[in-house]
């Protein structure tokens, strides 16, 4: 049946994976691959991902490094923004192909019933590889081509059935800009793979996420099937069980520290890939988290304490950055040594993002 571990050693094993017990000595490449990408639908969220993972993550080197094109942001897993290295864009993106291309036709199905999306794609590409281009510049376009359907609908054809990359000003720090996109390929100057079997995906995976079940690794992927890919390398895994007696797969030499080893605060972004690894998210949320967080599916910044999901937190800048406030909110009380763990974590989180200002930490009341 496998040895049972409790939700606490599901913790720190997830926390450990994600370079959450403990800020590693890597490389941000090295980092960002061995968490198969980070989630970013909001642009900046890997800064606060990768310095509350990574010792001495400098931001502005990431910035320069994105802008250089080692990494890229554009549409994987489920579907959504992540950013990732450009060799893992060109590696991953061909295995996503028929999610998203499901993804379109179930959202936009109606709007696009007369349009040829092959034709469509192309007359897209040509635009953006000519100039990058938002989404909505996109549809406009195309709807010359197709009056009958939208403009969004036309732009999400771009956005599904190519490999977009959103490029830069956006993603760098303290920098913003318009969600402008061309191709992956056009971008990296590389064409992309034939698509291959998903198996070194799920093994990643399970580097990054596990001990976890078949559930879990479709939940975070969003594809299907991949009780296959696990049955065809049962021999090479280990198993376990949850405390409700779910099967648990994991690659044999992945550390699993156990219930007992101390988790230190940490302050994470929306969307942070820890809190979306699982179907079963009971791991990484407490119970009060799962209450008030679960229906917005993490929309907000949020913070760790002994390991699992305690409140939010936000900070607030002037107008000339002279002045930065971080306000904490828990959901529930916490202990005076989890206050004063956080307040700490707080103010290195504050000198980060704000260097050079005047610092305030604020305890609020989460929802307010």
């Amino acid at each position: 049946m496998g040895e049972v571990l409790s939700r606490r050693a599901l913790n720190r094993a997830t926390l450990d994976r994600q370079l959450l017990l403990r800020r590693a000595r890597m490389d941000a490449a090295q980092a960002v691959e061995h968490l198969v990408g980070l989630q970013t639908q909001v642009p900046h969220n890997h800064y606060t991902a990768l310095w509350s993972r990574l010792e001495g993550f400098d931001a502005e080197d990431f910035s320069a490094r994105f802008e250089r094109r080692e990494f890229v942001r554009l549409g994987l897993l489920r579907g959504t923004i992540h950013t990732v290295t450009a060799r893992d864009a060109l590696a991953l993106r061909p295995l996503f192909d028929v999610l998203l291309t499901r993804v379109l036709k179930s959202s936009f199905g109606k709007p696009l019933a007369s349009v040829d999306l092959a034709k469509a794609a192309e007359r897209a590409r040509v635009l953006v590889e000519e100039e990058p281009r938002t989404f909505s510049e996109i549809g406009k376009e195309l709807l010359a081509d197709w009056p009958e359907s939208r403009p969004q609908a036309l732009g999400m054809v771009a956005r599904h059935l190519l490999a977009m990359v959103q490029v830069p000003p956006r993603g760098l720090w303290q920098q913003g800009g318009l969600s402008r996109h061309t191709t992956l390929q056009h971008w990296l100057g590389a064409e992309l793979p034939e698509q291959a079997a998903p198996d070194d995906l799920v093994m990643r995976y399970l580097a990054a996420f596990g001990p976890a079940s078949v559930r879990d690794a479709q939940a975070w992927s969003g594809l299907t099937r991949l009780s296959e890919v696990v049955e065809r390398h049962r021999h090479e895994l280990v198993t376990f069980r949850d405390e409700n007696g779910v099967e648990l797969f994991d690659l044999p030499d992945a550390p699993r520290p156990g219930e007992d080893v101390p988790a230190p605060a940490r302050f994470l972004p929306e969307y942070d890939n820890v809190f979306i690894g699982h179907k079963d998210r009971t791991r990484i949320y407490s119970d009060e988290a799962a209450r008030a967080v679960w229906p917005t599916n993490v929309e907000y910044p949020v913070f760790l304490s002994d390991g699992f999901v305690q409140g939010s937190w936000s900070i607030d800048t002037d107008r000339k950055r002279t002045h930065a406030a971080l306000t904490i909110r828990p959901f529930a009380g916490l202990p005076p040594a989890q206050r004063a763990e956080l307040e700490r974590e707080g103010a290195a989180l504050l000198g980060f993002h704000a260097p050079g200002a005047d610092h305030d930490i604020d305890w609020g009341i989460h929802g307010e």
